[in-house]
């Protein structure tokens, strides 16, 4: 542990990637209950074309380029994704595809080698100090949020019907959401990549819904394990040289999710046990 805390590329690594951990734990609870999770999936892809774009253009900071472009996206994507004609799923596929051919296509036609690996499965050396500092931000953003609107994000959460005819304006918390969920998506890719950052938003939040029921002992449990998975993930890279951040860090969210499912299937197993001994 101290060998890899002497390191700065994995203290760098270890800090941004507990913040985007605590990101998209919180935010991938209420993506998930929406609905939306696929929203996340979208974005990455999003983001895998703004950042094979900037490096075509030798863009010194490729973050501060799709951090725009990824936003605007989600704020179109919502739009898109409530107008009734147009269905969610369908919406983001043709996003998602869409940027993931415009940065294959401007990569292979501007002719120089640029590695696009390190932005489809990510790498630990390309977090810096500027990844820092957009983390330390956006987890703010987003615990002041839940802190400051818990209340309102719950209701929305669960009827946004409701929440509207309420007082309460519901568009403005679905785009706050949507943007923040961009930016935690940009940062977090370039560790984990585009494949596997919408994972860290999935996992966390249907793990924890496999035993937990109430809404704040869902989001606790999915932070829980969400820093966990990315804290052993990074650790067995450290130590094993060879096993990829990214895909450690998934496989480990998926150990949660079936040790989860297994106690909630024993849990429904008992509770059926007891009431029918008890209607016996």
């Amino acid at each position: 542990m101290l060998k890899m805390l002497s390191y700065p590329f994995m203290v760098n690594a270890l800090i941004v990637g507990l913040l985007i951990a605590i990101c998209c734990a919180l935010l991938g609870v209420v993506l998930v209950l929406k609905r939306y999770s696929m929203i996340g999936d979208g974005l990455s892809h999003v983001g895998f074309g703004a950042l094979s774009v900037a490096a075509v253009l030798n863009i010194g900071a490729p973050i501060w380029f799709a951090l725009p472009v990824v936003m605007i996206a989600a704020f179109f994507l919502l739009r898109l994704t409530e107008n009734s004609k147009i269905n969610a799923d369908a919406a983001i596929a043709v996003i998602s595809s869409s940027a993931l051919a415009i940065g294959v296509f401007v990569t292979s036609m501007n002719g120089t080698n640029i590695n696009l690996q390190q932005y489809m499965f990510g790498s630990i050396l390309s977090v810096g100090q500027s990844d820092i500092i957009v983390s330390i931000v956006l987890t703010a953003l987003v615990i002041g949020m839940y802190v400051l609107f818990f209340n309102k994000i719950f209701a929305i959460t669960f009827d946004e019907t409701f929440s509207e005819a309420t007082g309460i304006r519901t568009d403005i918390y679905n785009i706050a959401i949507s943007l923040l969920t961009a930016v935690t998506i940009v940062v977090g890719m370039r560790m984990l990549g585009t494949l596997l950052i919408s994972a860290m938003i999935i996992f966390p939040a249907l793990t924890s819904m496999r035993v937990c029921k109430r809404f704040l002992t869902v989001i606790i449990t999915s932070v829980v394990i969400s820093v966990i998975c990315v804290f052993s993930g990074l650790y067995t890279s450290f130590t094993f040289k060879d096993v990829p951040v990214g895909a450690t860090i998934v496989i480990f969210n998926l150990g949660f999710f079936l040790v989860f499912l297994m106690i909630s299937l024993v849990k429904r197993l008992l509770c059926s046990k007891r009431k029918a001994k008890s209607e016996y």
